[in-house]
């Protein structure tokens, strides 16, 4: 038993797999600045005396947008935390795909400023825009989600002993379900009304939050 569990922890003399230690300390560092930097859009608004709390009511949606991001990156890196927690190695493919998860995160300051200035000063075609690539944006998020529970599936050497990849393969419901209702959310915020496309972000964004750690293992046993 010593022998086989020397095996399993000594390195790849090949380099074609590594420890996950990298990679953890990488993401968390990206996650951590990127949910910082949501914060230098909010800005102490412009107002003449005796008015400014009037201003800040007039900020109000860039607020509104502000928490809504701040929460969502916080989702995004408890599920990401859940979803190292699965594996035991690395290898290069998988942290190029971990590097398109993360992109998927570092790109939602920006269409968090479009939203919050759309919704503070634009018109309801400006909101519809801000809604829709709001939502554009999520949905894309989803797609390296998928390729990486594809990833693991095919590789269940990678994954800790206590994963089976029947778990693995059906956690690649939650990805399909983002790709597929954060893009509803905006067609119904483009077509019909931008704030209820908004209210379906949101609502996948509890979702995740919800199933962060997986779907319950009740509901992918085969």
């Amino acid at each position: 038993m010593s022998a086989a569990r020397d095996e399993i922890e000594q390195p790849d003399p090949t380099g074609r797999v590594s420890g996950t230690e990298r990679m953890t300390a990488f993401s968390d560092g990206v996650f951590a600045i990127v949910i910082t930097l949501l914060v230098i859009d909010l800005r102490v608004p412009e107002y003449h005396e005796g008015e400014l709390l009037t201003g800040l009511l007039h900020e109000g949606a860039s607020y509104l947008a502000f928490v809504v991001s701040f929460v969502y990156i916080g989702v995004l890196w408890l599920n990401h935390h859940a979803l190292l927690r699965l594996i035991r190695r690395t290898t290069l493919a998988l942290s190029w795909i971990n590097l398109g998860v993360l992109f998927g995160a570092v790109i939602i300051p920006f269409p968090t400023a479009v939203l919050a200035s759309a919704f503070t000063r634009g018109d309801i075609d400006d909101q519809r825009a801000a809604v829709a690539l709001y939502a554009l944006s999520a949905a894309l998020m989803s797609a390296p989600w998928l390729v990486f529970f594809g990833y693991l599936h095919r590789h269940p050497a990678l994954l800790e002993h206590r994963v089976s990849p029947g778990y693995v393969r059906a956690q690649r419901l939650r990805p399909v379900t983002g790709l597929v209702l954060y893009g509803l959310g905006g067609l119904l915020g483009w077509f019909v009304n931008p704030l209820l496309g908004l209210i379906a972000v949101i609502v996948m964004i509890a979702y995740h939050a919800v199933t962060s750690r997986g779907l319950p293992r009740w509901l992918t046993r085969h």
